[in-house]
């Protein structure tokens, strides 16, 4: 399982998902541009002190990160699709793409995506912060994988 997002362009977002990654054992897959400067100072700062415990790749772009890309589907979450993030059955090497903030992915990122995902959410609202839909899905589907049983603490 792992974690990508596609350009960024809000730092605080990236920084709760380095943290997200690091604290649930998931990697993360940053695909620039990203929308803010992004230099190693910049990433030990979103991240605080979470940045040793994840594991963050970077990708210049959208073709060097599909050239880079392991095995595995890539699951877009995204307010266009019509399944909701429950109704879909998830596997261990699933990579949960994310969008831009502002403006989610192209279309050309929707065809070629393996599946789309959405949280539902209450008629007339648009959408959740990247970050808190990217938890909620991604605890999703480490519950379907038993994949939580990797992260538990266990008693001394």
């Amino acid at each position: 399982m792992r974690l990508a997002l596609y350009q960024p362009d809000i730092p605080p977002n990236l920084g709760t998902l380095i943290r997200l990654g690091a604290c649930l054992g998931v990697p993360l897959d940053v695909i620039e541009p990203c929308g803010f400067p992004f230099s190693e100072r910049a990433l030990k700062r979103a991240a605080l002190d979470y940045a040793a415990h994840a594991t963050v790749r970077r990708h210049l772009s959208w073709p060097a990160y599909l050239r880079q890309r392991g095995p595995g589907r890539l699951v877009l979450l995204t307010t266009r699709a019509e399944r909701a993030h429950t109704d879909f059955a998830f596997a261990p090497d699933d990579t949960l793409l994310l969008g831009r903030e502002s403006a989610g992915v192209p279309d050309e990122i929707h065809a070629a995506v393996d599946a789309r995902v959405r949280v539902p959410l209450r008629p007339g609202l648009r959408s959740l912060n990247v970050a808190v839909a990217a938890a909620m899905v991604l605890g999703e589907a480490l519950r379907q994988t038993g994949r939580f049983a990797d992260v538990l603490e266990k008693p001394a």
